[in-house]
């Protein structure tokens, strides 16, 4: 690991309990702040984490919003219920042609939400608690000079307290010390929950798949410097756990978000484009059968390009 990176290891790292509710509402002074949820079919869990912000951050929230990514379920009815303000993904800015992924409803937030700082949250947290939320925030509203802050915790799967975090053992992080070691102090750099400021997250682009946190790191850093960033240790976080087939397509798309990157910034020369497909295959009574599945990603420019 850098230099660099050990001292901002030790210096930018904390823990949510070091951020405590009533000296986060003394600096809030006329600093206003967002929570944004995207969600797909998450009607099982999105409403209680809703009811949690509401109940255990009185004051501290200013907009709580849900953007339904084109759930087949009543996800929607749901987090309204709970009392989030919920928007339909496609009908936020309806002139551009609608794009799929996780990065389309992040991005498409920012143009429903007027918060200076803008906390993000996987809308799967199963046994949601505050301090997820009120840890990534601590450093936004205590430290002007950061912009971006990063949450991580353990990832328990299959009675294995920290069994979680596949695709970023295998994936992420590799590439990550391959290509941008000034990153390697990451702990989850894949997390879902992060805040940031809007003067710095409107000027970056979004990719609009499940390489948006990656992206964004890269774009952040580029725009920013490692020393606008944050990291804090929010303790555990459990959700269901996805299919070896599902974090193979997260993975791909991982993967084409580092290629881009690495084109754009001129750290490789491509002779080809990179197939969007992915081929996995699974066991059939005649043997075994292949599926095929698209995990192209697009990118949305920087919003402020846009309004």
């Amino acid at each position: 690991m850098l230099p660099e990176v050990r001292r901002w290891l030790r210096r930018r790292t904390s823990c949510a309990g070091d951020w405590p509710l009533r000296d986060l509402l003394a600096a809030k002074g006329e600093t206003t702040v967002s929570v944004v949820l995207p969600a797909r079919d998450e009607r099982a869990t999105v409403g209680e984490i809703v009811g949690v912000i509401r109940r255990e951050l009185p004051g501290l929230i200013d907009e709580l919003v849900v953007i339904d990514s084109r759930s087949s379920d009543d996800t929607a009815r749901v987090a309204a219920q709970a009392g989030a303000r919920v928007h339909a993904q496609d009908e936020i800015l309806p002139e551009l042609e609608p794009l799929d992924g996780k990065g389309e409803a992040l991005w498409k937030s920012l143009a429903v939400t007027s918060g200076d700082v803008l906390a993000f949250v996987d809308a799967d947290i199963r046994k949601f608690h505050a301090s997820l939320v009120r840890g990534v925030l601590g450093p936004l509203l205590m430290d002007p000079t950061v912009a971006y802050a990063k949450g991580c915790y353990d990832r328990p799967l299959n009675g294995a307290p920290n069994g979680g975090g596949r695709v970023t053992e295998l994936v992420a992080r590799p590439l990550i010390n391959l290509h941008w070691p000034q990153l390697a102090g990451f702990v989850q750099p894949l997390a879902g929950e992060y805040a940031g400021r809007r003067s710095a997250l409107e000027r970056v682009p979004f990719l609009t798949g499940y390489g948006v946190e990656l992206g964004l790191l890269i774009d952040l850093l580029d725009l920013a410097g490692l020393d606008a960033f944050a990291q804090v240790d929010l303790g555990s976080r459990e959700h269901a756990p996805q299919s070896t087939e599902a974090l193979g397509g997260m993975a791909a798309q991982i993967m084409l978000a580092a290629w881009s990157r690495l084109c754009r910034q001129g750290k490789i020369q491509p002779c080809h484009e990179p197939c969007p497909r992915l081929a996995q295959f699974q066991r059939g009574p005649r043997g075994h059968h292949v599926l095929s599945k698209e995990v192209g990603i697009s990118e949305r420019p920087p919003m402020i390009t846009i309004r």
